[in-house]
């Protein structure tokens, strides 16, 4: 029987490899290669490992393909063309679980941040400004967070928020009868009347593109501070702009932008990345929130484990 190969067409950490060896299969770690190149050279594997770098679709595999898997080395598949890979009776396994303990961690982190404004106070503070009153934080103990999306990261954030106090809500479109220790399920009507911090943990998809617009932000009762450690696109920037300037929204932790590539900027979203910038109520960072030295780790051995069990 002809050994099982894989195409590893992502950077990846070197941990994956000797796992893959010791559950049997072979391997061809091609992190530099082409997406024209991977349309050809894909025949003949019998998976393929990613994470974002190329739409996974048919016109990359083709009608015959001979992949049975595709491993996603993250959580986010909006790169995956779910359709045409169920067609194909091609899996699709995703490590999300790799990378949820990091994001639970950055989102309490960028809070409290946020929150007892750290960024703002270090800044001043080298330039040797001390401004401890204009400085007085509030504190995340007691305040409710509603958290959209209840996977491996709404989870995650929720366990780490029960050491602090606070009233989770969670609401999940897909799932119900999931109130646990950490959180209570919720209608988005309740989440809309009281929560303070609002947190995503969903996906991208047709429905979630834009989602976190204006009228979204309207409705909820109290200013909110917002957390997106998820996808960018699923909230408008310019949107987000005119809420802050409205009283709607007080804060911000953004890690995600619906345009990454930050020298592609249209003049719109120029416009409001600037606007954002400006306010010492907003934390930007680059992707990070499931980017530990851990998570590269962690990520691998649930790829591992999922494969070995096909």
């Amino acid at each position: 029987m002809a050994a099982l190969k894989c195409l590893v067409i992502d950077s990846m950490h070197e941990s994956l490899f000797p796992m893959l060896q010791e559950i049997g299969w072979e391997y061809t770690y091609a992190p530099n290669i082409t997406r024209d190149e991977v349309r050809v050279q894909h025949q003949g594997y019998d998976g393929l490992i990613v994470r974002s770098k190329t739409i996974i679709d048919g016109d990359l595999l083709g009608d015959a393909p001979t992949v049975k898997f595709i491993g996603r080395a993250g959580a986010g598949l909006d790169n995956l063309d779910l359709d045409y890979l169920e067609s194909k009776g091609i899996q699709v396994l995703h490590a999300s679980e790799g990378n949820r303990d990091a994001v639970g961690e950055y989102a309490v982190g960028a809070l409290l941040g946020l929150m007892r404004n750290i960024p703002r106070a270090d800044r001043e503070v080298r330039d040797k400004v001390w401004q401890r009153e204009e400085n007085r934080g509030e504190e995340l103990m007691g305040k409710t967070v509603g958290v959209i999306g209840y996977g491996n990261m709404g989870q995650s954030l929720a366990r780490r928020l029960s050491g602090f106090g606070c009233n989770v809500l969670a609401y999940d479109k897909y799932k119900s009868g999931f109130t646990d220790a950490f959180c209570r399920e919720a209608s988005m009507d309740e989440l809309f009347a009281e929560t303070d911090i609002l947190s995503l943990h969903i996906p991208l998809t047709g429905e979630t593109r834009k989602l976190v617009d204006y009228s979204y932000l309207n409705r909820f009762n109290k200013a909110i501070i917002l957390v997106n450690s998820a996808r960018g696109e699923i909230v408008s920037l310019t949107d987000l702009v005119t809420a802050m300037n409205d009283g709607l929204v007080r804060g911000a932790v953004l890690d995600v932008l619906e345009n990454e590539k930050l020298k592609t900027f249209t003049a719109e979203q120029e416009q409001a990345f600037a606007a954002l910038s400006q306010r010492s109520n907003v934390i930007f960072t680059p992707h990070i929130a499931g980017w530990t030295f851990e998570s590269h780790v962690k990520i691998n051995v649930a790829l591992i484990t999922k494969i070995k069990a096909l």
